[in-house]
């Protein structure tokens, strides 16, 4: 039976929205509704709050506002990313190749399967133990005809932190190759420094970092060329036609602008919960730490597998305990398949098969932690014969 206070643990997967953000949206679909396309006074009402809202999220991210792109979600925003860019390049009717790492989030790493039956060369980089892409592999597989190559910030199961700066530098050594980063779990966390990374298309997802569902942004620097995916109007410079979403931009803005404002505090808190959620996971030896415990790892995503036992299993054995957790991505976990992602950087199959992914808040308490602790211990308690008598 599920006790009274539940633990959400999937912040990973989606985010409560922040109060303030829910306070901006709701005054904005009550109060600004016309659409901001239109040419008379109410329409242009909308229009300056979508201009000052792309104002507000240029200056978070240290870009111009001319840069920013609104979408639906990061899902467009990747697939605006990789297959408009290498559709673009493509009218020159010469050879494309594009990269991609084995850990990209479903959204990015369909698009290259996609591109594959277009005919395009695509080159899937290994990890190592870390979960991390070698800057070495990335050197080794760019080509003059690279197109774009695609290497995430924060995998979203296991929390690798991937080396973009040193990646960049060697892409800035090809400047037909474009830098494409998805940012998602990153922001509010981590550092974010386009310029430095050499990045120059960056994801981001509204409902991952205290926003409203349903709206993301693409940030496009240097006018980097992009096919559209979305023809019928002349919104977001040609490039995404459709009705602005104008409370939902607003609400983005101000989330973001409180993901940066507040990334130092939730890094230090993140990391204490992360370390003594990580104690907890030692003591149990049936669980394997798959995420890294160093600075190669996030400080909010903690990844483990209970090796003979189905990631699902063990997901409703810790909600019967009152904790909320996942398997995989919230895309991936209805395949019940083995995790991509774990497969690629632990080629094992049994741990690939039996991951749990617990992602922490920094508005989560050390008190939560124990209760996920004593979860785990419960869980793995009940579920020991269970993997005795499979075995």
């Amino acid at each position: 039976m599920v006790q009274d206070k539940v633990i959400y643990a999937d912040y990973s997967a989606s985010t409560p929205p922040h109060p303030e953000v829910i306070r901006t949206m709701s005054e904005v679909m009550e109060q600004i509704y016309a659409n901001p396309s239109s040419i008379h006074e109410f329409g242009g009402q909308a229009e300056q709050l979508v201009k000052r809202a792309r104002g507000v999220i240029a200056d978070a991210l240290k870009v111009s506002p001319t840069e920013v792109l609104f979408t639906s979600g990061a899902t467009e925003s990747n697939n605006m990313a990789v297959l408009g860019a290498v559709r673009a390049s493509r009218y020159s009717k010469k050879p494309a190749h594009a990269i991609v790492s084995a850990i990209e989030h479903a959204s990015v790493y369909a698009c290259y399967e996609q591109l594959k039956r277009e005919g395009v060369e695509v080159t899937v980089l290994p990890v190592d133990s870390n979960g991390c892409v070698r800057p070495e592999d990335v050197e080794q597989a760019l080509l003059p005809e690279t197109i774009i190559v695609s290497i995430m910030h924060v995998n979203n199961e296991m929390g690798a932190i991937q080396p973009l700066e040193q990646i960049g530098t060697l892409i800035k050594q090809h400047p037909k190759a474009v830098f494409h980063v998805d940012g998602v779990q990153g922001l509010g966390k981590l550092d974010v420094d386009l310029e430095r990374w050499n990045t120059r298309l960056f994801s981001l997802s509204g409902h991952k970092i205290r926003g409203p569902k349903g709206i993301g942004v693409l940030i496009r620097r240097g006018r980097v060329p992009l096919e559209p995916l979305l023809y019928g109007g002349s919104q977001e410079q040609g490039l995404r036609a459709g009705t602005l979403n104008v409370p939902g931009i607003v609400a983005l803005a101000k989330a973001i602008r409180m993901a940066v404002e507040g990334q130092a505090d939730n890094k230090n808190k993140l990391e204490q919960l992360k370390q003594k959620l990580i104690g907890y996971v030692s003591d149990i030896p049936e669980l394997v730490l798959n995420s890294p415990a160093d600075a190669h790892g996030a400080p909010h995503i903690v990844n483990v597998s209970f090796p003979g036992m189905k990631s699902e299993v063990a997901v409703h054995a810790l909600e019967e305990r009152g904790v909320i957790a996942s398997t995989q991505s919230a895309c991936s976990s209805k395949l019940h398949k083995p995790s991509r992602v774990l497969l690629a950087m632990t080629k094992n199959d049994r741990l690939a098969s039996s991951g749990l992914r617990i992602s922490l808040d920094a508005e989560m308490s050390m008190d939560d932690i124990d209760r996920i602790g004593q979860a785990l211990h419960g869980a793995v308690s009940q579920l020991r014969p269970l993997v005795q008598l499979e075995r």
